[in-house]
């Protein structure tokens, strides 16, 4: 088990002020865990402490360090985050909730566990990227211990390492975890390949280092004689690294020409170069296995010249040469960035090259919930860049093997994407579909009356090009809808005599009856358009059975009659002075206190219509006629008055109801029931009230009933 003293050995970059937070934080760390053990048996502490181990080995900050030692402190002790505030601060606080959020999986599928789990990290990513370095240094430790567990558990975290991890790793240029964890994983997830690979390494194993020896030997004294400072480094290709490249460019073992590497590590661009020249010179090199990365650097802004020479009996081995800071880089990616007080190694602009696909990666998760087609789309945005191609000026453009000169497009500038007509590879017209090789200088010809179509869906490879294509397909074709639903709504509103533009309180009564979110008049032309909402005759009848409540309909009148005549009949003159006689109108059996408007009938006076009227809201009366009134005290009641009430179809409902009207002392004329197959039902009372107010509060008192989904008066 590693001790904390071994960790402060790792931190000799670190003054001792530095390291007071990092000792609290092993002491409480210590009590914490004290008591707890692993499956190995071990210490639970041992863990936390390897993992601080490895932020340390990466020269991380110490706020980065301490909050690896806490990392569990929240999952796995009483400890609560208020706690962890008080004594160490937001920051690191922090830190350990975004690792203990990753950590909180609940049991679920394969498919969607990993989803979820990638949409955690990327979250937690976009917050604060040293969440992601504590927990692939938490996920590396769980992979050396995994024997200890059993052989499903051990399947399921190899598997998410592979499938999450290391990939991730990759994705952020850190080239040394993601080795260490295929590596562990590959062994549990297909140990028939891990000992198949392992039989054929194992005998030359001994036979390859001593080749690689010699030959850094010689490379060493070379480089000293032209005066080229040099670290030279060798290695053996790791085993998961083998098996990939064997299976996926479908060669054989002796195929495998970088099975043996060398790293010459110098001091400036100028003497990589010269290097290469010296070891050309020496040693036959296989033409098509040079690459220039520093030229043309990787997605992940990997940075090496790669040549391959011959040695011995038509032995191969691969030379990267590399300055100290892409070494850097290679090795630990963006996280390079957050070595203790060393000077910036990346730029902010690459910074934000590199985490570009990031950002991608959150607008993917929000437009797309579905676990399937975020993993899928993932996994394809998790591939290495592995070509680079120029512009016109000269600028480099990373993009997946594959890729098109669409997707070129799309990478240039959205714009320059959906207006895109042809393409020029080389200065040569070429279709958009053209698979791209690296190299290549690349041109796009834009047209502004060229827009996408469904098949450049199939000529785009990369998720972003994709996804630009859809959203905008997807735009056009809800333009449309909404076009056709506006038409069918006027259709079916001219029929049954409803406004030209459905007002709010419509809205609001569909979006209850039919269960679809309807939040404006453009969300129902859309669901008309697209076939999700139909006006069947059953709908239009629900629809005439609950009407508006009168506030919302007072507010429609005025929008709806406009040209009302705006001649006021005082209560004084209809009750004082006798020459004017009203009535109550038939139609809608209006109630003292309520809305009201007064229409002038030729040797019959005033009839009093309620707002609510349909006469009034279909606009069938006269706007010539219409008048502005108050109630006369004279007109007296009882009121009849007609309540329809949407509820759930539940036993005894009906006499709650009753009863609430009892209590209020009112008379119940006729009761009407209709159960609907969804579940809901629709009752139809006709009752005398006092007044307006007195209705009101029925009302209320109705609505407060649990299963009751609205009341209004007809």
């Amino acid at each position: 088990m590693i001790r904390f003293d071994d960790i402060l050995d790792k931190l000799s970059y670190l003054p001792e002020k530095d390291l007071t937070l990092l000792k609290k934080a092993y002491v409480f760390a210590a009590q914490a865990h004290q008591g707890q053990t692993r499956r190995s048996g071990e210490p639970y502490l041992s863990h936390p402490l390897e993992v601080a181990a490895f932020l340390a080995e990466m020269k991380m900050d110490p706020t980065t360090i301490s909050a690896g030692l806490l990392h569990d402190v929240l999952e796995d002790t009483p400890t609560t985050a208020d706690e962890l505030n008080q004594i160490f601060g937001s920051e690191v606080t922090h830190l350990v909730e975004g690792v203990t959020k990753i950590s909180r999986l609940q049991e679920a599928s394969p498919t969607t566990r990993h989803a979820e789990s990638l949409r955690k990290i990327i979250l937690a990513m976009t917050d604060d990227l040293r969440v992601i370095f504590i927990k692939l240094a938490d996920r590396l430790h769980n992979l050396k211990t995994l024997k200890y567990l059993d052989e499903e558990k051990q399947q399921q975290i190899a598997q998410e390492t592979l499938d999450i991890y290391a990939p991730l790793a990759n994705r952020l240029g850190m080239g040394k975890i993601k080795a260490e964890l295929e590596d562990f994983s590959f062994r549990y997830v297909d140990p028939e390949s891990y000992f198949r690979i392992a039989s054929i390494v194992d005998p030359i194993r001994k036979d390859a280092e001593k080749t690689l020896k010699k030959t850094k030997k010689t490379m060493a004294s070379l480089m000293r004689e032209n005066q080229i400072p040099a670290e030279i480094q060798h290695r053996i290709k790791r085993l998961y690294s083998i098996y990939n490249k064997m299976k996926k460019r479908g060669i054989t073992f002796e195929e495998v020409y970088d099975f043996m590497a060398l790293r010459l590590i110098t001091d400036s661009f100028s003497n990589c170069y010269h290097a290469l020249g010296i070891i050309h010179e020496h040693w036959p090199h296989i033409p098509h296995r040079f690459h220039d990365f520093i030229a043309m650097p990787k997605s992940n802004l990997y940075q090496s010249i790669h040549t391959t020479i011959i040695v011995g009996k038509k032995k191969t081995i691969e030379v990267q040469i590399r300055t100290k800071k892409m070494h850097e880089i290679a090795e630990h990616g963006i996280a390079a960035h957050w070595r203790y007080k060393e000077p910036t190694i990346l730029p902010d602009a690459e910074q934000n090259l590199r985490l570009q696909w990031l950002r991608e990666m959150v607008d993917l998760y929000q437009e797309n919930k579905s676990p399937q087609y975020f993993l899928r789309s993932l996994k394809s945005n998790l591939i290495p860049e592995d070509i680079t191609v120029l512009t016109p000026k000269g600028d480099t453009v990373s993009l997946p093997l594959g890729a098109s000169a669409l997707d070129f497009a799309f990478k240039i500038h959205t714009e320059i994407g959906l207006h895109a007509a042809e393409a020029r590879i080389n200065s040569r017209p070429v279709p958009l579909k053209t698979i791209l090789k690296s190299g290549e200088i690349v041109e796009i010809i834009t047209r502004p009356d060229i827009y996408p179509r469904r098949e450049w869906l199939n000529m785009a490879f990369t998720h972003a090009a994709r996804q630009h294509i859809r959203r905008w397909l997807n735009q056009q074709q809800r333009q449309q809808h909404i076009a056709w639903g506006k038409h069918l709504w006027q259709k079916v509103a001219s029929q049954q005599g409803w406004p030209a533009t459905p007002p709010e309180f419509f809205l609001q009564a569909l979006a209850k009856l039919t269960n679809l979110k309807i939040k404006n008049e453009e969300t129902l032309y859309s669901l008309l358009g697209r076939g999700k909402l139909t006006f069947s005759r059953k709908l239009i009848q629900r629809l005439a059975q609950l009407p508006p409540e009168e506030a919302k309909r007072a507010s429609l009148i005025k929008r709806m009659v406009p040209r009302l005549s705006r001649r006021t009949l005082s209560e004084a003159t209809l009750i004082k002075d006798k020459t004017t006689s009203f009535r109550l109108a038939k139609c809608c059996h209006p109630i003292k206190g309520e809305p009201i408007i007064g229409y002038l009938t030729v040797g019959e006076g005033i009839t009093i219509h309620a707002q609510r009227c349909p006469l009034v809201v279909q606009e069938r009366l006269n706007p010539e006629r219409i008048v502005e009134i108050s109630w006369p005290s004279s007109a007296g009641g009882p009121f009849p008055a007609q309540l329809e009430i949407a509820t759930e179809d539940r036993p005894g409902l009906l006499a709650q109801i009753t009863t609430v009207i009892a209590e209020q002392k009112a008379n119940i004329k006729q009761a009407k029931a209709s159960v609907f197959s969804d579940g809901q039902a629709l009752i139809s009372l006709l009752i005398t009230v006092k007044d307006y107010p007195h209705l009101k509060k029925i009302q209320q008192e109705i609505k407060k009933i649990a299963a009751v989904l609205s009341v209004s008066q007809k």
